[in-house]
């Protein structure tokens, strides 16, 4: 059965098994799931995650954070939807909790976090937040 969300598909895979204390999680495969994923561990969200080829889509296997029995990843909110996007100019990117979370966007230069959109001067769709 086709997704029509996959973002949102793979924000509800990875809180779902936060929430049954799983060490990790496998996401159907997709070149914006790696980088988002690639995001979330340079970000400290994740512990790794690692591509599976299987001869098809081939899956991405995520291994979630703990600290004490505590996930690291406390939210997630999707932003941006198919029905309705959500986009953000360089000058007013959004801040997560006051910059104790982050946001991803998709920009003209890639997949990346608000902080290093601020770097680069780029705006573009705030695909959802993490904290």
């Amino acid at each position: 059965m086709p997704v029509t969300d996959p973002i949102a598909d793979y924000l509800t895979r990875i809180r779902n098994a936060l929430q049954v204390g799983k060490k990790y999680v496998d996401i159907p495969a997709s070149n914006l799931k790696k980088h988002i994923s690639q995001i979330l561990l340079d970000e400290h969200y994740i512990s790794n995650y690692i591509v599976i080829d299987d001869g098809v889509q081939g899956s991405i296997r995520i291994y979630l954070k703990y600290d004490r029995d505590t996930s690291v990843i406390t939210g997630l909110k999707r932003i941006s939807k198919p029905g309705l996007r959500r986009y953000a100019k360089a000058a007013n990117l959004p801040r997560v909790l006051n910059n104790l979370g982050i946001a991803v966007l998709s920009t003209p230069v890639g997949v990346i976090s608000n902080k290093e959109a601020k770097l680069k001067n780029v705006g573009g769709e705030v695909l959802f937040y993490v904290w």
